[in-house]
Protein backbone atom coordinates (compact mmCIF):
# COMPACT_ATOMS: atom_id res chain seq x y z
CA UNK A 1 0.00 0.00 0.00
CA UNK A 2 1.54 3.45 -1.13
CA UNK A 3 2.01 6.28 1.70
CA UNK A 4 2.56 10.23 1.05
CA UNK A 5 4.33 12.48 2.71
CA UNK A 6 4.23 16.08 2.75
CA UNK A 7 7.66 17.14 0.73
CA UNK A 8 7.29 20.54 3.18
CA UNK A 9 7.01 18.97 6.40
CA UNK A 10 3.87 19.70 7.69
CA UNK A 11 3.68 15.98 8.75
CA UNK A 12 0.69 15.53 6.42
CA UNK A 13 0.30 11.99 5.15
CA UNK A 14 -1.71 9.73 2.70
CA UNK A 15 -2.18 6.15 3.43
CA UNK A 16 -4.76 3.38 1.23
CA UNK A 17 -5.32 4.93 -2.22
CA UNK A 18 -7.75 2.47 -4.06
CA UNK A 19 -8.87 1.97 -7.42
CA UNK A 20 -12.54 2.61 -7.07
CA UNK A 21 -13.24 -0.02 -10.41
CA UNK A 22 -11.21 -3.17 -9.32
CA UNK A 23 -10.36 -2.38 -5.96
CA UNK A 24 -6.50 -2.37 -5.78
CA UNK A 25 -4.00 -0.45 -4.31
CA UNK A 26 -2.45 2.18 -5.84
CA UNK A 27 0.84 2.28 -7.15
CA UNK A 28 3.34 4.94 -7.05
CA UNK A 29 4.78 5.14 -10.16
CA UNK A 30 5.79 8.70 -12.50
CA UNK A 31 5.05 9.73 -15.85
CA UNK A 32 8.25 11.37 -18.38
CA UNK A 33 6.50 14.50 -20.17
CA UNK A 34 7.06 15.63 -23.41
CA UNK A 35 9.33 18.37 -21.87
CA UNK A 36 11.99 15.84 -20.32
CA UNK A 37 9.69 16.44 -16.74
CA UNK A 38 8.70 13.95 -14.69
CA UNK A 39 5.44 14.30 -12.78
CA UNK A 40 4.16 11.57 -9.71
CA UNK A 41 1.55 9.70 -10.20
CA UNK A 42 -0.62 6.56 -8.73
CA UNK A 43 -1.71 4.09 -10.92
CA UNK A 44 -3.70 1.12 -10.95
CA UNK A 45 -1.73 -2.48 -11.29
CA UNK A 46 -4.50 -3.43 -13.13
CA UNK A 47 -4.41 -1.35 -15.81
CA UNK A 48 -7.40 0.60 -14.83
CA UNK A 49 -5.80 3.91 -14.63
CA UNK A 50 -3.65 6.71 -13.10
CA UNK A 51 -4.15 9.96 -11.49
CA UNK A 52 -1.52 12.57 -10.34
CA UNK A 53 -0.34 11.93 -7.16
CA UNK A 54 -1.49 13.99 -3.99
CA UNK A 55 -0.45 17.22 -3.40
CA UNK A 56 0.18 19.31 -0.08
CA UNK A 57 1.42 22.76 0.50
CA UNK A 58 1.52 23.39 -2.74
CA UNK A 59 4.27 20.74 -3.90
CA UNK A 60 3.92 17.01 -4.85
CA UNK A 61 3.54 14.53 -1.95
CA UNK A 62 6.62 12.21 -1.72
CA UNK A 63 5.84 8.39 -1.64
CA UNK A 64 7.53 6.61 1.54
Amino acid sequence: MVKYECSVGCGMGVEGLKCSECGSDLQHGSLTKDDGTSVAISECPQGCGKIKSPTCCGEDMHSI
